[in-house]
This record gives structure tokens, C-alpha cells and sequence, in this order.
């Protein structure tokens, strides 16, 4: 009786301590926190969805054929947002959500299309690696593509 007892107080614990995988509605909670700072220009928000240490990396092609990657710190890329002139519209428009998740690591893929003031600038895919901390979710690493001149506005 006492082995019974603690196989079922164990398996208990177990269940009630482990973390459930990212599931794709938790997947977009967390993307669409940080888009909603993004969008609104609240860097707070953003940060409390990502990982102190956060990077991003860009790839992308420059006008002379040349393939590129750019590198930066996610406390970089928040001093964009936080510069961005005054009226200015942001607006990533996020085509769609794919999550592959092993326990405390998730990949997030998200397709979008990038306006400027409502024209068309750019679009690619977002890779977002998160990881499940003592807190929750945070981002730890994003990389995008960047393909200009190759997409067509959808209407």
C-alpha cells in the first residue's frame, strides 16, 4: 500500500511541476504581447515577454545581390521603437502562427507583411525561439527574412 501510495503522490508532483509544452493559442498570446508594444511603441511591454539578453538577427538581400545578416540586442532594437518619430505607423501584419515545442524550448514561425504610414514595405518570416523561465514564456532570440521588391500586396 505505502508503494501505491507513493506512486501516486509522485506522479502528482510530476504532472503538477512540469511545464506544458507552448501550444499555439499560448504561442500567440506571447507574439501578439510583444506586437502590441511593437505597434503602440510601449517598450515595456515588449520587455515583459523577453529574455533580458534577447537577440535579434535580420537576413536579407541588398540591392547588389549580396546576402546579409545583421545582428543586434534586443535592447537595441527597443530604442528603435522608443525613437520612432511621433506619427509614424508601424504595422506588421502577422499572416499566421506555427509552434514546435520540446518541454522549455519553443520555435515560433510567423509569415507577415510590413506597412509603413499603410504602404507596403516589406515582408519575410519571423523565427522566434522562446524559452519557459521561472516566470513564464519569454523570448529569447528572433530572426527575420526581409524580402523587399519580391512580394506582392495582398488585398
Amino acid at each position: 500500500m505505502k508503494y501505491l501510495f507513493f506512486l501516486i503522490v509522485t506522479g502528482i508532483s510530476t504532472l503538477s511541476f512540469s511545464q506544458n509544452e507552448l501550444s499555439e493559442a499560448n504561442a500567440k498570446l506571447f507574439i501578439d504581447v510583444f506586437f502590441d508594444g511593437f505597434h503602440s511603441g510601449d517598450t515595456l511591454k515588449m520587455k515583459s515577454v523577453m529574455m533580458p539578453n534577447m537577440m535579434m538577427q535580420s537576413a536579407y538581400v541588398q540591392s547588389d545581390g549580396e546576402n546579409k545578416v545583421r545582428y543586434s540586442r534586443g535592447s537595441d532594437f527597443l530604442k528603435v521603437i522608443a525613437a520612432r518619430p511621433e506619427g509614424q505607423v508601424w504595422d506588421e501584419q502577422i499572416l499566421g502562427y506555427e509552434v514546435l515545442s520540446d518541454g522549455n524550448l519553443a520555435h515560433v514561425w510567423t509569415p507577415y507583411r510590413f506597412y509603413v504610414d499603410g504602404k507596403f514595405s516589406h515582408c519575410g518570416a519571423n523565427s522566434f525561439t522562446l524559452v519557459y523561465t521561472d516566470e513564464s514564456w519569454k523570448i529569447l532570440n528572433i530572426i527575420d527574412s526581409r524580402r523587399v521588391g519580391s512580394c506582392e500586396k495582398e488585398e
